[in-house]
C-alpha cells in the first residue's frame, strides 16, 4: 500500500500595513477640555488568493473616538494584511484558517498601529481589547449557511 499522506504547511510570509487613515475633525479645541471617549471599534477581513498557495488576509478596522457631545474626536481607519502560503489543507480549514486564525496573527500587529497613531496624535494610548476571531468566523459561517438553506 502506498498511501501518502499530504502535510499541511502554514507560513506568514509578510505582514504589512495596507492602508491607513487618521482625522482628528475637533483638535484643536479636543485638547483644552477634559473628556472621557466613547469608542467604537468596527472590523472586517478579506482575503484574497494572490498565487499558488498564496494569500493576502486584510483585517480592516475602524476606530471612532467621540466625546459626551458624540462629536467625532478621532477617526482613524487601517488595514493591517499579511501574506500568507497555505497549502494541504481541506477547503474548510482552509476558510477557518483564512477566517478566523490569519485575523488573530494580524490583530496584536493593527493594535499597535492603532495605538502609535492615536498618541501621536497626543491623545490618551488606546489598547484596543482582544478579539475572538473563531466565534466571529462561526457567526458568519452559521449565518452563510442559513442564507442559503432551502425553505421547507
Amino acid at each position: 500500500m502506498s498511501e501518502q499522506t499530504q502535510e499541511s504547511t502554514f507560513v506568514l510570509q509578510r505582514i504589512y500595513v495596507k492602508d491607513v487613515s487618521f482625522e482628528s475633525p475637533k483638535s484643536p479645541e479636543a485638547f483644552l477640555k477634559q473628556w472621557k471617549p466613547s469608542v467604537a471599534l468596527e472590523l472586517n477581513t478579506s482575503n484574497v488568493s494572490i498565487g499558488e498557495d498564496n494569500f493576502e488576509v486584510t483585517l480592516g478596522l475602524t476606530v471612532t473616538a467621540k466625546n459626551e457631545a458624540e462629536e467625532v474626536i478621532y477617526l482613524i481607519e487601517l488595514q493591517q494584511s499579511g501574506i500568507f502560503l497555505i497549502k494541504g489543507m481541506t477547503e474548510q480549514a482552509l476558510g477557518q484558517t483564512l477566517g478566523s486564525f490569519c485575523p488573530s496573527v494580524l490583530f496584536p500587529y493593527a493594535r499597535e498601529a492603532i495605538d502609535s497613531i492615536v498618541t501621536k496624535g497626543s491623545f490618551p494610548p488606546l489598547m484596543l481589547a482582544p478579539v475572538n476571531f473563531d466565534a466571529i468566523y462561526a457567526q458568519a459561517t452559521a449565518s452563510a449557511e442559513a442564507k442559503t438553506a432551502p425553505i421547507q
